[in-house]
């Protein structure tokens, strides 16, 4: 159930200009000494659009992969102002992309929406970072779990390639609030959603599931105690590469 190697995500939002390519210079230089030590960890930094191909042509870099925070539902081109398809992100370099994540949920994006996203980005070979999560009134009446349970089969088909799928646990109570949820609490959930993804795709493999929801360096080495956390979807800590590299180092202390 647990995989040896761990995911450090950092979803920028809208943050970031063309000077901000020395963050990813410095987050860079972290992770080659850092991986001289034996740790097996993937880092991805999804940013916004107008820096994914900068970013990927200024930084030759075998540490970290750039990649996107949403996308459009139709295919390729068309009269959609001010968006853009999966297959234009992956024109410009992107290799991963966030989809589900509960802001555009917010916005409009329902589960068979972000279903059509996942597909049609899948089909540009793009890996998915699928987030889910229960709204407070719905942590309060119990039912976390059913919550999970619909966004996941709502979104995802078993007909796709589950290996490029990443599922993002973020309860949307704990985004951007500081709170973060109990650690058996979350052992519990993370059980569950790894044991759902299993059964319900029938797949001979456990899903990479990643925390995501107020990670910071300070409580991060609470999180290091629950072996099926696969990784981390981190937000505003990720704008920083000095808090983005303390989060790592402190992890594996």
């Amino acid at each position: 159930m647990t995989n040896k190697l761990k995911y450090f995500i950092g979803n920028w939002k809208m943050f970031g200009d063309l000077s901000s390519l020395k963050i990813i210079y410095q987050v860079h230089k972290f992770c080659a000494r850092f991986k001289r030590r034996g740790k097996k960890n993937k880092i991805i930094l999804c940013v916004p659009n107008t820096l994914i191909y900068f970013f990927t042509t200024k930084l030759k870099s075998k540490f970290i992969s750039i990649g996107a925070q949403n996308c459009h539902h139709h295919k390729t081109y068309g009269p959609f102002t001010g968006s853009v398809s999966a297959s234009m992100l992956k024109k410009i370099g992107a290799k991963y992309i966030i989809l589900g994540h509960s802001e555009n949920r917010s916005e409009g994006d329902t589960g068979q929406l972000i279903k059509k996203k996942i597909e049609l980005a899948l089909k540009q070979k793009l890996n998915i970072i699928f987030c889910i999560g229960e709204t407070f009134k719905e942590k309060k009446e119990d039912k976390t779990f059913l919550v999970l349970r619909k966004q996941i089969r709502d979104s995802i088909d078993k007909k796709y390639n589950l290996n490029k799928v990443i599922i993002a646990y973020e309860p949307i109570w704990s985004i951007g609030t500081g709170k973060i949820p109990e650690i058996q609490e979350l052992k519990k959930i993370f059980i569950f959603i790894k044991n759902e993804f299993k059964k319900n795709f029938k797949t001979k493999i456990f899903p990479v599931v990643l925390y995501g929801g107020s990670v910071n360096d300070s409580n991060i080495k609470l999180f290091s105690s629950i072996s099926e956390i696969d990784g981390f979807l981190i937000g505003g800590a990720s704008q920083s590469s000095k808090k983005f590299i303390d989060i790592i180092k402190n992890y594996y202390k």
